[in-house]
């Protein structure tokens, strides 16, 4: 299932609790972010170990890198216009799309369903 559209919601009626509870936690690595690369490399750690056992797990895990990667990248582009003051509400904005997406993403991984980010970049497929 890698085409999964953001309007209509795919959901895996074979998937284990534990794994939907994995999947959870793949999005919510994204608290760790105050260290940004902390984030991403527990995403992208969580996402290698487990995603030979599940396809719900794999698709989670990168969906959950890739947005983490685009946070990042936003954020770097963001800092870099503090110094015209546009940069400052870009950044309170890639905090706001942060929280909003992970929050998402996590309650659908709890469902059971899949799920893609609005405006990541699909960096792993």
């Amino acid at each position: 299932m890698n085409a999964v559209s953001a309007q209509t919601r795919h959901v895996d009626a074979d998937v284990e609790r534990w794994e939907r509870t994995y999947a959870t936690f793949q999005h919510l690595t994204l608290l760790v972010a105050p260290a940004a690369f902390l984030g991403v490399i527990a995403a992208v750690v969580m996402w290698l170990l487990k995603r030979e056992e599940s396809p719900f797990l794999d698709d989670h895990g990168r969906e959950s890198v890739n947005f983490q990667i685009s946070l990042v990248i936003y954020m770097i582009g963001a800092g870099a216009m503090t110094r015209i003051v546009i940069g400052i509400p870009l950044i309170a904005g890639v905090i706001i799309l942060g929280l909003v997406g992970m929050t998402l993403a996590a309650r659908a991984a709890n469902r059971g369903e899949f799920f893609r980010y609005p405006m990541c970049l699909r960096l792993l497929d």
